[in-house]
């Protein structure tokens, strides 16, 4: 029986997921708010000490952070009590008191005729198995042991052979009294336009696709023969199947996601399978097609940030930038990607026959978020040696970002976009050619390409101003005396709560490099836990408590000796949001480019070409965009600003 949205949304409204949930399950008190609809407990569909399941009234969502499933009132009880979603929704309307509306034969006639589609498409799988292990399916086994399918992968994943026939599918389930409009209805025979239907897979290695429940739903099937034209083919789009809605592999990655709740998608079946293999079993495919809509809102159900994940050559990287095109409109605070650039001439599969999983997992490490990849896009290989080239940049990154619908990752991006331009052109400009002759002087640079022995060159001499860069931060940290920046941050923090949980994946993982400052935030990360972060006063009696008074005092004394009004708590919390924002932007960027600065370093001193120079000094030309803003921050202060007054 099918429901209208509205009546779903309205019993969803009138009954708090926790009172489903609740009756399950045992709210962890220490982490659990319920006054904020907040809730915390081991979860109920995978074993587990540590309460990893989380549950908010507001959104009427739940998600584990251990296993990965995530629904509404009506899954959970689908899921882990094994109704029918009719049989949900009759439950949901019991405890809202909301009467079940009229009932749809039509819809219900249709229903159950899905459901006897499914029947059907679960009996062809088991042919198709049957057959694979059969003497039919000699050739089709030794394909799958060349390429390195283990019979428990083979079994996990269902795969199956369709034999070299017209008609022995057909026969089979005429067999098993299944009527020739059903095989049809399921797409598993073609009867288009020929006098007599036949079998649509035949001499085919098959790989089911199923649905967000596990049920076979379609078809794939790759060609043994290399005379038939379309290597794979896909079933047709049915009552159970449509191909731009459906991720190869869906249900089992969600509930193999693993505690980093991350999911990853690849190009092909066969990449998911030896991923799978080779102990990634949250890795998803499209089905022979590039990543839809619909298939990227499935990936953000699962996990806020998937990997996309591209083949190491040219036809990968123009499909990475299709899809980063088709992202950046959807991008929301909690809502985007990172893309994973596989080496030349290599898919997964390859990759972790020949370098093992290890190799997989660096390229998972090296992923790049979308911001990086479209400026990859729009700079690799561009000459802008001219206000109009330089403008022509500008104006397609402005555009870009223009495309954005959600209004404040648009200005975040917008500022992320001008920044980097401004690093750029400066780097640009740093690396303008010397008078002939001035280079050897300088660096020692010989004719042949590489830094003479006995000359200066990058590695003696450039190497000295990133030493320079954060010396001003290495003897506030040898005198003790706390990084204004990390104090602004840690200071907004405690005045003003709210931006907790406002920005509570970035406050979690904060990198801090003073101790006391460390164990302010330790401090407040246990308030958050303690559900004691609501108020002010209540995160300063934690502070207190922790035996941390004196570093508190002393890190309020700083901001105030450097004017940042903002981060007090007489702002207003526009403007400490404000300060924060910019507080934390600085910190990440300048955190980074200290990692990436001291890799170029490196990269220089055992390689000194004039690929790893120019790097160098492109990194350097940002990190000192990064340390002239905090100059200004700590020379003047913030003086400007609203604040409260009671």
């Amino acid at each position: 029986m099918r429901f209208p949205p509205s009546f779903l949304d309205e019993i969803r409204d009138r009954v708090p997921i926790s009172s489903v949930i609740g009756a399950r399950v045992s709210w962890d008190r220490r982490k659990t708010n319920a006054a904020r609809g907040d809730f915390w407990a081991c979860c109920p569909f995978h074993g587990e000490k540590s309460p990893s399941f989380h549950c908010e009234d507001k959104k009427g969502r739940y998600h584990c952070f251990g296993c990965g499933v995530s629904g509404d009132h009506f899954k959970f009880l689908t899921e882990l009590d094994g109704m029918g979603f009719p049989e949900a929704v009759e439950k949901i309307a019991d405890l809202a008191g909301v009467p079940m509306p009229a009932r749809d034969e039509a819809a219900e006639r249709r229903e159950k005729q899905r459901a006897s589609l499914t029947d059907v498409m679960e009996m062809a799988t088991n042919f198709f198995q049957e057959r694979l292990q059969s003497s039919d399916g000699a050739k089709a086994r030794s394909y799958l042991r060349e390429r390195g399918l283990t019979p428990a992968t083979q079994q996990a994943f269902r795969l199956g052979y369709a034999p070299d026939s017209r008609n022995a599918l057909k026969e089979f389930l005429a067999g098993k009294d299944v009527e020739k409009a059903q095989m049809e209805a399921c797409g598993l025979t073609v009867f288009e336009d020929v006098p007599v239907s036949y079998d649509r897979f035949r001499d085919r290695i098959m790989f089911p696709i199923e649905d967000s429940r596990g049920k076979v739903i379609a078809f794939g099937g790759r060609a043994l023969s290399p005379e038939i034209s379309a290597k794979y083919l896909n079933s047709p789009d049915t009552e159970l199947f449509h191909k731009g809605n459906v991720l190869y592999n869906f249900a089992r990655a969600r509930k193999g996601m693993g505690k980093d709740g991350t999911v990853i998608a690849v190009e092909g079946y066969m990449d998911v399978i030896a991923l799978a293999q080779a102990g990634f079993d949250n890795a998803v495919a499209p089905l022979g097609t590039a990543l839809t809509e619909n298939q990227l809102e499935l990936l953000w159900r699962m996990t806020g940030e998937p990997v996309l994940c591209f083949d190491g050559d040219q036809a990968g990287l123009r499909a990475a930038w299709r899809a980063a095109d088709m992202v950046l409109p959807a991008v929301q605070a909690g809502r985007t990607a990172r893309f994973a650039l596989l080496p030349q001439g290599k898919d997964p599969d390859d990759l972790v026959k020949a370098d093992g999983p290890e190799a997989f997992r660096a390229v998972l490490s090296d992923a790049r978020p979308l911001s990086d990849l479209l400026w990859m896009r729009e700079t690799s290989g561009g000459v802008f040696d001219t206000p109009e080239r330089r403008a022509e940049l500008e104006k397609t990154l402005r555009e870009l970002t223009s495309r954005i619908k959600d209004e404040s990752v648009r200005y975040h991006y917008a500022q992320d976009m001008r920044e980097r331009v401004l690093a750029f052109f400066g780097a640009q400009r740093s690396r303008q050619q010397p008078r002939h002759g001035e280079r050897d002087r300088n660096f020692g640079k010989s004719q042949g390409g590489q830094w003479a022995k006995g000359g200066a060159g990058p590695t003696a001499g450039r190497l000295a101003v990133s030493d320079s860069l954060a010396r001003s931060a290495m003897v506030k940290r040898a005198g003790g005396i706390m990084p204004l920046r990390e104090t602004a941050i840690v200071a907004a923090l405690v005045n003003h709560p709210a931006l907790i949980d406002e920005n509570f994946d970035h406050v979690e993982t904060l990198d801090l490099s003073h101790p006391d400052l460390r164990l302010l935030h330790s401090a407040l990360i246990d308030a958050v836990a303690h559900g004691a972060a609501d108020e002010r006063a209540a995160v300063i009696a934690r502070i207190g408590e922790a035996g941390l008074a004196d570093a508190w005092q002393r890190a309020m004394a700083l901001v105030r000796r450097a004017r940042l009004w903002p981060v007090m708590a007489e702002a207003a919390i526009e403007d400490a949001r404000d300060a924060f924002a910019q507080a934390l932007h600085l910190h990440r960027t300048a955190s980074t480019l200290h990692k990436e600065l001291k890799v170029a370093e490196t990269a220089l001193a055992t390689d000194p070409t004039d690929e790893n120079y120019r790097h160098l000094v492109e990194i350097q030309a940002q990190f000192h965009d990064v340390q002239a803003t905090e100059a200004l921050i700590e020379g003047f202060g913030i003086s400007s600003g609203r604040v409260d007054r009671a």
